[in-house]
């Protein structure tokens, strides 16, 4: 199966919003090559594929935020109804929806992205304890090191003189 879209264009349309990984509706028809109002149509008809942590509309907040970073929503400005977001399982239902070759490759592609960034974001994490785990053994060994010095410059110290004789009479 030869790619249809490159994983890097699939990377830079998925954003975290609302502590989830989603692609938005009209970059994912763009994917799929369709408009987006078919695409959103198709979901509307089999609503109940698509609960809650599949999908979510925008608040008008979120999608504000959305125009002022990325120039190609620009158009998202002045629009009164709320685009559609989908998580990678949104988008594994998708398919089952839009039932082309097409989508079901962009899918796959789409699904392989999203299963490319949790393990990137996993190895981060790993990456990251370790990291806490070694600045905690240097601390450790510090303190050690420390003590070896101050056990070594106790050594260098210059040995105290003999007693000095007492004055006086002596039984």
């Amino acid at each position: 199966m030869g790619e249809l879209v490159p994983q890097e264009v699939i990377e830079n349309r998925i954003f975290l919003i609302r502590g989830h990984k989603v692609i938005i509706d009209r970059d994912l028809a763009e994917l799929y090559g369709v408009e987006t109002k078919y695409m959103n149509r198709q979901v509307r008809f089999n609503k109940d594929r698509f609960p809650k942590e599949f999908m979510f509309r925008l608040t008008s907040g979120e999608q504000n935020e959305l125009v002022q970073i990325c120039h190609r929503f620009e158009t998202m400005k002045h629009s009164s109804s709320m685009p559609y977001v989908f998580t990678e399982h949104g988008v594994a239902m998708l398919s089952s929806v839009l039932n082309s070759k097409r989508a079901i490759r962009i899918n796959i592609l789409i699904i392989k992205t999203f299963v490319k960034l949790r393990e990137i974001i996993t190895t981060h994490k790993e990456l990251a304890h370790k990291l806490a785990e070694l600045e905690g053994k240097i601390e450790k060994h510090d303190t050690e090191i420390r003590a070896i010095f101050d056990a070594i410059r106790q050594l260098m110290a210059p040995p105290p003189g003999p007693p000095k004789p007492k004055i006086g009479f002596h039984p």
